[in-house]
């Protein structure tokens, strides 16, 4: 078995998509856990429940693949910290739920660490020599707080502030921290596709009007349009006449602009879908080669708008998505398939997304 070519030529006019072996071989998929996602800066939930003072929360990153037990501490002074959940002595998880506490205490030896991080205490360990040292702390994990959205990595290639930078610049002006998360709409789905796929689906508005009959009702298509970032990408959806769009401030770039929806997605697989009722967060979280679960979060900014325009009917527009990717699934599979092209109006997003995948992949 030969190894998957990583090139995508940087002209989209030119270029072919990736080399179909990235959808179907094992070993392509185990890389890109390493690669692509331990490089990444991966969504860990909202931070709410960490807010005060001596407060300890688990979070797993990217659980199903990556499955790294992580532990948000927010000591007394109200710093908070992204530490391993593990402990030193012999890898039990520490904190099962979220609690309260003055320390971090292991309970399967009484291990015991400060809310920094750093091991104080550990029972029959008086001869042993060298210790502690470095390596009987735990490890404090890359980590960001973005609006109140916590965000790790395991090593990341670049600043979260570089990452998230033209997101930031355009919608910044949104109080988002202030966004209130609604359990009622939470979502998770799974089902049988690579995960790439899907991104690849989110990212081209070109099937819209083959697929999504109820978003061609509000949205304004052929001026959509679409913007490339280093690590993101915008897809700026306007509305039609009459249709629900966001109520702008002067000082915007897209003033004067009737906007339906601002689709962004940050590399590799977080989707943050700004609609004039909201946020709606989508994480796409590989389970395997061929498995995926897609997590819906719904942060709700102005109630009255829920249910109208371009963020309307969200699980219709996800069942129909899902659909097309997994019998996009089976083709990629096929023996005679080997990669197609791009639509150089329509496809900028999945050649972006291509050629960040060939970067990673290829070092």
């Amino acid at each position: 078995m030969t190894s998957p070519h990583y090139h995508v030529d940087p002209d989209v006019r030119r270029a072919g998509t990736l080399d179909a072996a990235f959808y179907r071989e094992p070993s392509a998929y185990a890389a890109s856990l390493e690669r692509v996602f331990a490089r990444s800066w991966q969504w860990i939930g909202d931070l709410r429940d960490v807010a005060g003072a001596g407060t300890l929360a688990p979070r797993w990153l990217l659980p199903g693949s990556l499955d790294e037990p992580l532990l948000l501490s927010r000591d007394a002074s109200g710093q908070l910290r992204c530490l391993s959940n593990v402990c030193t002595h012999r890898g039990n998880l520490l904190v099962h739920e979220c609690t309260h506490a003055e320390q971090i205490r292991c309970g399967y030896h009484s291990r015991r660490f400060d809310m920094a991080g750093r091991m104080t205490f550990m029972p029959e360990f008086q001869q042993a020599e060298c210790f502690p040292s470095d390596n009987d702390h735990l490890v404090q994990v890359p980590f960001e707080d973005w609006h109140g959205l916590g965000f790790a990595s395991v090593a990341p290639a670049a600043p979260l502030a570089e990452v998230f930078g033209e997101m930031q610049a355009r919608v910044g002006w949104m109080p988002i921290a202030d966004f209130r998360h609604d359990p009622a709409r939470d979502r998770e789905f799974v089902f049988d596709a690579h995960w790439a796929l899907y991104v690849e689906n989110y990212l081209e508005g070109l099937h819209i009007p083959f697929l999504h009959a109820g978003l061609m009702q509000t949205l304004a298509f052929n001026e959509y349009s679409y913007e490339l970032g280093r690590y993101a990408n915008l897809q700026l959806a306007l509305a039609k006449p009459g249709e629900p769009a966001f109520e702008l401030p002067d000082g915007s770039i897209d003033a004067g602009k009737a906007v339906a929806a601002y689709y962004w997605w940050v590399f590799p697989n977080l989707m943050l879908n700004f609609y004039p009722w909201g946020l709606s967060l989508n994480q796409v979280q590989p389970l395997g080669a061929a498995r995926t679960r897609v997590v819906f979060r719904s942060y709700v900014w102005d109630p009255a708008k829920l249910g109208s325009g371009a963020g309307g009917d969200l699980d219709r527009v996800e069942m129909e998505d899902e659909a097309v990717v997994v019998q996009v699934q089976r083709g990629v599979r096929s023996r005679f398939y080997r990669g197609g092209r791009y639509s150089p109006t329509r496809e900028h997003g999945v050649h972006q997304f291509h050629r960040l995948l060939a970067e990673h992949m290829a070092t």
